[in-house]
């Protein structure tokens, strides 16, 4: 052990083993915050409030972006910051652009397919910046941090796409807590986990976890303002075939992931076998 590791805090030294269980518990502590925040927030605003614009602010906004702030402020507290954010210790393949490519068009015709006359302004604001809170905090949590302590337990790359994208859609079968049916929940479990694997792509191929991010920050806004607002036209039913398009994605790209690497990669440089760098 080198002296470096020897003088760093057991709080330090705990989560620099990573693994699977301690990806879960950092996941599971994250969802816990993510849920307690509403009760704190929620007297501020008047009881039985039906302002749909207002709902985005207390349910998903407000509770995302403390979320968020949390996951920052743990990965200052380890030392991470740089490990999360900065340049990754692994890039991909161009075959990697076909998830990023998948997601940002259905984003983009999803935009164009909104009536926003009808949704009004206060909605198309509380959702693009929902959206923002919701693409930084978990893409933080799933590509950041759960990523980035798979890596650190030395498992496969393939291992590292799988239980990212598998905890980002646990995430969200809290959904049936809420009293979502569990039939959306089930189809809701297999998109996220599709789109997680989409995320894990563009975060490998673009080499810097702030562009999984984006792409995730004008996924919710596109898919909750084009379904409760939708524009007339022939253009938005082929828009709302997206979530349809990015699960065949993910799932058959994920067959084409491989790769293994070794424990503490962050900073290393170490690229997977076989795959082009550019510059190099």
């Amino acid at each position: 052990m080198t002296a470096a590791a020897t003088a760093r805090s057991p709080w330090r030294r705990f989560w620099e083993h990573g693994g699977w269980w301690r990806s879960l518990l950092v996941v599971v502590a994250y969802y816990a915050v993510y849920q307690g925040v509403p009760l704190l927030f929620a007297p501020l605003f008047p009881a039985g409030e039906t302002d749909e614009a207002a709902i985005v602010w207390i349910f998903t906004a407000i509770p995302v972006a403390f979320g968020g702030l949390v996951l920052v402020v743990l990965a200052w507290s380890l030392g991470w910051l740089r490990e999360l954010f900065g340049p990754q210790p692994i890039r991909g393949s161009g075959w990697m652009w076909i998830a990023v490519v998948a997601v940002l068009l259905f984003n983009v015709l999803r935009f164009a397919t909104i009536d926003y006359g009808e949704a009004g302004a206060g909605i198309v604001v509380a959702w693009l910046v929902a959206g923002l809170f919701v693409g930084f905090a978990e893409e933080t949590l799933t590509r950041g941090f759960v990523v980035n302590l798979m890596r650190k337990g030395g498992y496969r790359e393939i291992t590292v796409a799988l239980v990212s994208a598998a905890l980002f859609a646990l995430l969200h079968s809290g959904n049936l807590l809420t009293g979502q049916a569990l039939v959306p929940t089930l189809l809701q479990l297999v998109y996220t986990f599709a789109f997680g694997i989409c995320m894990y792509l563009a975060l490998r191929v673009t080499g810097h976890l702030i562009w999984p991010i984006l792409l995730h920050a004008t996924t919710d806004p596109s898919i909750f303002l084009q379904t409760l607002h939708p524009a007339e036209g022939p253009l938005t039913a082929f828009a709302a075939l997206g979530n349809p398009v990015v699960i065949v994605t993910g799932l058959v790209l994920l067959i084409f992931i491989r790769g293994k690497v070794g424990e503490s990669t962050a900073g290393t440089g170490l690229v997977e076998p076989g795959t082009a760098v550019p510059g190099r």
